[in-house]
């Protein structure tokens, strides 16, 4: 490892090109771009009602996003093979000595910068984390997260319930112990972000407070909810990167989920990020239904999901 950083580093002086910069100029070279992706790959990308193996369609979409750092959700097998297919480092979220094709394994980790220290806390199918290295001295904490679905419904506007009402209802499962748990796991790293980047991702099956705003409530029934897991979230000091670059839902609802021929759009998939080093450049969600057609630049592929991917640019300062 010291030995090809010195190759690296020669490499570097020698050229006049700062690789680690990711294509920042050398004169500016005090910050670089990092993108993060979150998809929940729907069963292994292998979902029964595809009309194909969605593997490989995985696999073009993830190297048409081209992004530094993937967060997998319903793994299922399939993430070692997707890693080692694009080149990547891959962490499987399970306990150690897990075989890495283990198709019950829900949460993975993908990479293009090597991997550090493995974060395991609560359950192992709700979430897990793991040290990215950018260079020698610059590093970041990154965590995939899954959180139980229950409750749900596909209209929770039509329900009948106040705003009150319905974040009873919401918190009325398991999301009080996952979110609690979690956010206890978190917290020393949340405590040291501005030194560390935290970025917390993944499939948090819930509505954003973000959304369900005033300027928003014409296509929620009039109402507007103070989602409690989102928030939760967000008084951690976790910011939602998607929302802060769009602020405005009616404008940008960034739908992250939903099925054909049902009215369940919801956005559902986050990425949350602490640290005053990080600074989002740019945050796009792209969904389109399982088995039609997405393209990505000049190429296609069949889309593997029913959830949306999320990615986002940041820029970190070191």
């Amino acid at each position: 490892m010291k030995l090809l950083t010195c190759i690296s580093l020669s490499f570097i002086l020698l050229t006049g090109n700062c690789i680690l910069c990711r294509g920042n100029d050398i004169e500016a070279s005090q910050s670089l771009s990092v993108s993060v992706m979150v998809w929940n790959i729907w069963h292994g990308g292998n979902d029964a009602d595809l009309k194909e193996d969605g593997r490989p369609h995985v696999i073009d979409i993830i190297k048409s996003v081209n992004p530094d750092i993937v967060l997998l959700i319903e793994t299922y097998g399939s993430g070692k093979m997707i890693a080692d297919s694009l080149g990547y480092y891959f962490h499987l979220i399970d306990k150690p000595g897990t075989p890495l094709d283990n198709p019950h394994t829900n949460l993975s980790i993908l990479s293009r910068y090597p991997l550090g220290e493995r974060v395991d806390f609560y359950n192992y199918f709700n979430v897990g984390g793991i040290e990215v290295y950018l260079n020698d001295t610059t590093k970041m904490m990154v965590f995939d997260t899954w959180l139980n679905f229950d409750p749900w419904d596909d209209e929770p506007q039509l329900l009948g319930k106040t705003p009150d009402e319905l974040v009873k209802w919401e918190t009325s499962g398991s999301r009080p112990k996952e979110v609690g748990a979690i956010l206890k796991g978190l917290q020393p790293f949340l405590d040291n972000a501005d030194d560390v980047p935290v970025i917390v991702g993944g499939d948090f099956n819930i509505w954003s407070h973000r959304d369900w705003v005033e300027s928003n409530k014409g296509i929620n029934n009039d109402l507007v909810v103070n989602w409690w897991t989102l928030s939760a979230f967000e008084d951690a000091g976790l910011k939602d990167a998607f929302r802060e670059k769009y602020p405005n839902p009616k404008h940008n609802p960034g739908i992250s989920w939903g099925m054909p021929g049902v009215n369940d759009d919801h956005r559902i998939d986050y990425i949350l990020y602490k640290g005053n080093k990080l600074k989002v450049l740019d945050s796009q969600i792209r969904k389109v239904d399982y088995n039609e057609t997405i393209v990505i630049g000049n190429k296609s592929a069949m889309f593997p999901s029913d959830h949306g991917y999320v990615v986002t640019h940041f820029q970190l300062d070191l």
